[in-house]
């Protein structure tokens, strides 16, 4: 354990990668000097649970709160700074200014080492309507508790939502399970963009089942207002109708304070980062959304916004900065998603990657079993292998099914981690019992029928 105590931390974002640093910092420095400034009154919660919040599936959103910024300063003695917002970033003179948005005055703090974990922001189109009540952008704990208390006083009976990525399909499965009746626009031909376009319509297909109604290939162009609340959403095409509307329209890395601090921007905006998470200035690094990582498969650096990477980016920058060096290897891509009975999973590079990095590569798709044929309550589960030609390099994959999607992708995963080829996922040592999987397990059905075809 580390004792030097010397210097003061100053982290901006108290989420995710903000506070595993943090505590991570304290664990190894037990007397250092360690300031958060959160711009909302939460720290530390899962954004990711607020559709189930939505849904009723968790009851408060305090269950979605690890640690409260009161717990943070009695028991760990970080001083954690909530409605203060950074306005700017001088690494000249080691400092930020900082709005305290409670006082309504702005101050500047010095820092020696400063850590950057803002996280992003959702992306919220500049057209006719969009401050209209009832519209609704779903990024953090306190959007969602203003949404479900929006449908809790207003009892809207229609909704749509704008954007047909991970939030989007959440927050339709939330809506549908509160009994709306829900629409979804996306401008894409599918929903699912991180999926290739086969596999994205067998999602559009199973969110028709559900009963989404869905408006593809059509853009947003404005929404309709009646008495300040909005009344519809107006597309390149038609109105449809609605009492709500959330917009799930993606996110940006929240970095546009950092215009003119010198600090190396990269990939969408995100901070560019070594894989100690240090910037291109010294004593100032960045972790979480707000960061870019390195893709294993690709070899490139991508911004993807997800808990998992921003926990793992934090943790490696707390160790960093108090002296370890922890390095953050980088990412495959990995990410699933749960619309009521279905289950989507991805890991990798997608074709239309493959085709940019020109890379020879061949696919193969397989339906299969959950579990043995003869064991009550299998499902249908699909899937899609992508892997280089003559080396049999895995390259990518995608699965969508009823059950065990989700899991059954972090085999694929570990695999991509490790660069394994389909030999090496055929020749697995994957379990099996009826209840769980058929003898060949769907995963090495697939990379049989790869192989067979390269």
């Amino acid at each position: 354990m580390k004792q030097n105590s010397e210097g003061k931390v100053v982290i901006i974002g108290g989420d995710a990668a903000g506070m595993s640093a943090a505590s991570k910092i304290r664990r190894e420095q037990p007397n250092r000097e360690i300031i958060v400034f959160e711009k909302s009154q939460y720290t530390s919660y899962s954004a990711c649970g607020v559709p189930y919040y939505i849904s009723g599936t968790v009851e408060t959103f305090d269950e979605l709160i690890v640690r409260s910024p009161a717990t943070f300063r009695q028991k760990y003695n970080i001083d954690v700074r909530t409605e203060h917002l950074v306005l700017s970033v001088d690494p000249e003179n080691n400092r930020i200014n900082i709005l305290d948005k409670k006082a309504d005055k702005t101050f500047w703090e010095n820092y020696d080492q400063l850590l950057i974990a803002t996280g992003a922001k959702a992306f919220c189109p500049d057209l006719p309507g969009t401050n209209a009540e009832g519209v609704f952008g779903i990024s953090t704990l306190k959007s969602g508790i203003n949404l479900e208390r929006y449908l809790e006083e207003k009892k809207p009976r229609k909704a749509v939502i704008v954007g047909g990525g991970y939030i989007g399909l959440e927050m339709a499965e939330a809506l549908l399970i509160r009994g709306l009746n829900v629409s979804l626009v996306n401008r894409q031909p599918q929903v699912m963009n991180t999926l290739d376009p086969d596999m994205g319509a067998m999602v559009s297909d199973a969110m028709r089942n559900l009963g989404v109604s869905l408006y593809l290939g059509e853009e947003l162009k404005a929404f309709s207002v009646i008495d300040g609340k909005v009344s519809g959403v107006i597309t390149d095409k038609r109105t449809i109708e609605t009492d709500i509307v959330v917009l799930g329209m993606g996110s940006s890395p929240n970095t546009d304070f950092l215009k003119g601090s010198g600090i190396a921007l990269g990939m969408r905006g995100a901070i560019k980062v070594n894989g100690q998470m240090q910037t291109n200035l010294p004593n100032i690094w960045a972790a979480g959304d707000c960061a870019e990582t390195l893709h294993l498969v690709s070899k490139m650096h991508v911004h993807i916004a997800l808990g998992t990477i921003a926990n793992k980016t934090g943790v490696v920058a707390g160790s960093s900065i108090a002296g370890e060096k922890a390095i953050f290897p980088g990412v495959v891509g990995t990410a699933v998603c749960k619309v009521c009975k279905y289950e989507v999973a991805r890991t990798g590079l997608l074709e239309r990657d493959l085709q940019k990095l020109g890379i020879d590569y061949a696919t193969a798709t397989i339906t299969a079993l959950t579990r043995a044929h003869y064991y009550p309550g299998a499902k249908n589960i699909t899937v899609k292998l992508l892997a280089e030609k003559n080396s049999g390099r895995l390259l990518g994959g995608q699965i969508i099914g009823e059950e065990d999607a989700a899991k059954r992708i972090d085999v694929l995963a570990t695999a991509l981690t490790h660069n394994l080829t389909l030999q090496n996922i055929m020749d697995l040592d994957l379990s099996y019992a009826p209840p769980f999987s058929p003898v060949w397990d769907p995963v090495q059905t697939a990379a049989r029928k790869l192989i067979n075809d390269i």
